[in-house]
């Protein structure tokens, strides 16, 4: 059976974890395993998850909900240790605050990649499955569609143009993205490299990305990246010139900054 880990991270976050918890509980598709990671809060916020752990055994729907608070070394460090922990067949880092699109996403996302089709007939399934994504304040309140394009056909070479997957809303197969784990030296941009590698993954074992052609993720405007948008920028570029070299990225950012004058 297709399951889904779905990592959450949490920190002192009372205020928006709430709805992230709804969400996924709500969540048709029976194989989901919600690993809630915490950077031990000082708030209510491991309380509120331990009552979505009891609400969702009582709901027995087929979910399972784990919980470990204890200190981190940073956010990456601990999607690594959600990381660890993924026992799905696909993961997806939902970060509190941010929502799938409705109920029915993980069914959909089965049924438009043909994923029971795939594993019956013992075929390879996609080894990324990555659909669009809606911007929600604090308050819930819709904003617009994540302004970069996510494109027909994903390469690791499609992020040359920026993140055009918003890491919500790309659900990558987890064996394959326990051997890819965040890497510890980057703050802000850790999440764009993984993405990366994990498409160089995908290349180098001739595996599809699918498009699943409608939103998957609600996600919520203030982020790490937000509040930290200038090193957030020194460190992409950084990721960006790893990947692509130092020309194609001094070209990139020159369209960006041309782009963003209009």
């Amino acid at each position: 059976m297709i399951t889904f880990s779905v990592v959450t991270i949490t920190y002192n976050a009372e205020a928006v974890l709430q709805r992230t918890l709804d969400s996924t509980l709500s969540q048709t598709w029976s194989g989901v395993e919600h690993i809630i990671v915490d950077g031990a809060s000082k708030d209510s916020t491991v309380s509120l998850a331990e009552a979505y752990q009891r609400l969702s055994d009582e709901a027995q729907n087929g979910h399972q909900v784990s919980i470990k608070s204890e200190p981190d070394n940073g956010l990456y460090d601990a999607m690594n240790k959600g990381l660890e922990r993924a026992t799905g067949t696909y993961v997806i880092f939902m970060n509190a605050g941010d929502t799938f699109a409705s109920p029915e996403t993980l069914a959909d996302v089965v049924a438009k990649g043909r994923l029971c089709e795939l594993e019956a007939s013992h075929k390879p399934l996609p080894a990324v499955l990555y659909g669009d994504t809606d911007i929600y304040d604090d308050n819930g309140e819709y904003i617009g569609p994540r302004h970069l394009s996510v494109p027909e056909r994903l390469s690791w070479r499609s992020f040359k143009n920026g993140m055009l997957v918003c890491h919500q809303a790309f659900y990558a197969r987890t064996d394959i993205a326990k051997r890819t784990p965040f890497n510890l030296k980057y703050r802000y941009s850790a999440d764009v490299d993984w993405c990366i590698n994990i498409m160089k993954a995908a290349e180098r074992k001739s595996l599809p990305m699918v498009n699943v052609h409608q939103v998957v993720a609600h996600y919520l405007r203030e982020g790490q990246t937000t509040l930290h948008h200038r090193d957030s920028l020194k460190e992409r570029f950084s990721v960006m010139k790893q990947h692509y070299g130092l020309l194609t990225t001094l070209f990139q950012h020159m369209k960006f900054a041309l782009r963003n004058l209009r």
